[in-house]
């Protein structure tokens, strides 16, 4: 119920939407920390319906046997596996009867420069599987800004030529500030204007619009006005 979009959000969580619905394959959402990559994730997430089969991996920086696990625990494939080919052959049975469901299967992945290159490539190689022509698996990475670096390694040139959606999510405009924190407090139960202009100047100043940091700063400064008895900030 926080979640509020900027222009660059908006336009983020659109073209998501557009790759993952026009079976993009392998699409990557990178942006410093605190931008809001996962609140835009699970802004998609909860505006997907029960056509669509989601797992979510949110630290990846797992043995590979364990990875494709908890992919199978997620995806309710209810059986523990002990290889990797044994996993493979029922998540393929799993994809072609989402296909005749109609139903798309997306695998997201936070934090994914934490994933390895043995495992960068282990997610190609489950991308490329087809039923027909079309990819019976959408991919999306969201990480950090290093994720770009790991991406245009030489080892992992085969998945870069495979990704279709490359973004990146930068901070809020300095025009949205005030409109986000005037959001934020709504939610939080008022509509009166506890910052004043000079306020919300510093706050841009310092936070370089970056939203985690803007929350930080209010909360602070909430919590500074309230032990004063300040009614304005």
């Amino acid at each position: 119920k926080f979640l509020w979009l900027g222009e660059i959000h908006k336009e983020a969580l659109a073209i998501l939407k557009y790759g993952i619905f026009g079976n993009g394959g392998f699409l990557v959402f990178v942006g410093d920390v605190g931008t809001g990559k996962t609140t835009l994730l699970n802004g998609l997430i909860e505006s997907l319906d029960e056509n669509t089969a989601v797992a979510t991996i949110h630290d990846p920086r797992l043995e590979k046997l364990d990875f494709y696990n908890f992919l199978a625990n997620t995806f309710k494939l209810d059986k523990k596996f002990s290889n990797k080919g044994d996993f493979l052959v029922h998540f393929i049975h799993f994809l072609h009867r989402a296909y005749a469901e109609n139903k798309k299967v997306l695998l997201i992945i936070d934090e994914a420069q934490r994933l390895t290159n043995e495992m960068l490539e282990d997610l190609r190689l489950l991308s490329n599987i087809e039923k027909r022509g079309e990819r019976l698996l959408n991919i999306v990475l969201f990480g950090q800004n290093e994720l770009n670096e790991i991406l245009a390694e030489k080892n992992n040139r085969a998945l870069l030529q495979k990704i279709t959606v490359r973004y990146s999510i930068g901070p809020l405009k300095d025009n949205e500030v005030w409109d986000y924190i005037k959001f934020r407090l709504s939610i939080a139960g008022t509509t009166k204007n506890i910052f004043n202009s000079g306020a919300i100047r510093e706050i841009i100043s310092f936070s370089k619009c970056n939203p985690r940091m803007i929350n930080n700063i209010c909360d602070h400064a909430l919590l500074a006005g309230y032990f004063n008895g300040i009614n304005k900030i």
